[in-house]
């Protein structure tokens, strides 16, 4: 039966209140021996409530010292759980399941941290400076640096790194930062700094990786989706020429030949020759990607050579409704390879023309800018944009979502203008996607005659 520890001190003071009245009574009607019984039971039942008393005082300090500093290592009887201590009970027990989850979450997080092959410093503010709140094992080991707890400390070992934190003023920031490991030649990082703020303080979390390990990663990328794009490209062309094959086979090892047989041979024949037609088409345009000659480079009007341009591709931008906005001035020089930049704003234009098919408003827009010793190349269109799912593969060899299309006009683009010194990059915004042609802008380029 549950009961309250002041009902059970009440009873108990009843009790010995009852004990001495007895003895007090005995005693004044010369009953010496029951007095002196009544007055036993009294102290005794004293001594029972002080012990009662003491047992309930030392668990409320045992269970609330152990709360207090998260000493959840002793262990109570299972007596505790019903009666006059329940709810401390429940309470402590309940404080130390949460806090063996919170120790749990902490082994996972640490865990994930210690594996993740990104550098993590976490720096913590406090009254007396910065504390290193966590260092993952990555950092530590890539670094040589050993677990410290003080910033001041850090800077021992990695005094550029910590120099450019104190520089900065441990501001929020993404930006490469040279970082000297030992006597080593210093090494480029991409460092990512952010700042969390809790009811404990403030938190300046540093991300850093190694340039070399992000272009790495980035390359091994390209060409896991290159020999997906090529092994897919060589089995829709392989498998049905070895059916076919197969076939063909089975058809001439029979005695005689129907007409029919002889019908199945001109198709498969014709099936076959078509598919290797479009294996050899695949390898010409790999070959273009990866043997670009080298440009021979001459002073032109970029004006001039987007106006021959637009000669070729007028006719199919009339049949589709295209309206033409170009803004470019002439005089504009540049020094490239004609016949190769040419190319470019063909294959830019065309991207264009499929990106307005079945658009309510079509329409391209041609324009130049120059900027910081730089020449700005910009066709726009009012398509249907690149969706957010395909924007980091639109420049991946043989990549396309057209039916007809090889995949190789923007990546043989982006190579030819690299292969210039340029680059070539593109936005989409308010319901306009444009390529953005960036070249050296020379400023010894001759004047128009």
């Amino acid at each position: 039966m549950k009961y309250s520890l002041f009902a059970g001190l009440s009873w108990r003071m009843l009790l010995i209140v009852l004990a001495f009245s007895g003895m007090a009574f005995a005693l004044a009607n010369g009953y010496f021996y029951s007095g002196l019984l009544a007055g036993t039971i009294g102290f005794v039942l004293c001594a029972e409530t002080w012990q009662f008393i003491r047992h309930g005082l030392l668990f409320y300090d045992k269970a609330i010292m152990a709360m207090l500093h998260d000493d959840y290592s002793a262990g109570f009887p299972v007596r505790y759980r019903e009666g006059a201590y329940k709810n401390l009970y429940d309470l402590y027990h309940r404080q130390k399941e949460q806090k063996f989850r919170e120790v749990s979450r902490e082994m996972i997080y640490q865990a994930i941290f210690n594996n993740v092959d990104t550098g993590i410093l976490i720096l913590k503010s406090g009254p007396d400076g910065r504390d290193v709140f966590l260092m993952n094992d990555y950092f530590s080991r890539f670094f040589g640096v050993p677990k410290v707890s003080r910033f001041d400390l850090l800077k021992n070992y990695l005094p550029d790194f910590c120099a450019e934190l104190e520089n900065s003023n441990f501001a929020e920031r993404k930006s490469p930062v040279s970082i000297r490991i030992e006597e080593q030649e210093p090494q480029t990082f991409i460092m990512q700094a952010s700042v969390t703020k809790s009811f404990e303080g403030e938190y300046y979390i540093v991300l850093l990786d190694s340039i070399q390990r992000v272009i790495e990663k980035k390359e091994k990328e390209a060409w896991i989706n290159l020999m997906k794009i090529i092994s897919h490209e060589l089995m829709n062309s392989l498998t049905p020429i070895r059916s076919l094959s197969q076939s063909l086979q089975d058809i001439l090892a029979q005695p005689s030949i129907s007409a029919e047989d002889q019908s199945d041979v001109r198709e498969s024949l014709a099936t076959i020759v078509n598919r290797t037609d479009h294996l050899q088409s695949f390898v010409e345009n790999y070959r273009k990607l990866t043997i670009l000659p080298t440009p021979d480079k001459s002073y032109f009007d970029i004006a001039a050579l987007v106006a021959e341009s637009l000669q070729v591709m007028r006719p199919a931008m009339q049949a589709e409704s295209i309206e033409l906005h170009n803004d470019l001035e002439e005089g504009t020089m540049v020094h490239a390879d004609r016949g190769q930049f040419g190319q470019v704003v063909i294959n830019l234009l065309t991207n264009s023309m499929h990106a307005l098919k079945g658009r309510p408003k079509k329409e391209i827009y041609l324009s130049a800018r120059r900027e910081n010793n730089r020449l700005y190349l910009v066709i726009s269109d009012t398509g249907k944009g690149i969706e957010n799912e395909i924007r980091d593969k639109i420049f991946l060899p043989f990549f396309t979502t057209r039916k007809d299309g090889a995949g190789i006009g923007l990546t043989l683009s982006k190579n030819i203008v690299e292969a210039h010194g340029g680059y070539l990059s593109y936005a989409t915004d308010a319901g306009k996607t444009e390529f953005v042609i960036c070249l050296l802008n020379p400023e010894a380029a001759p004047e128009m005659s």
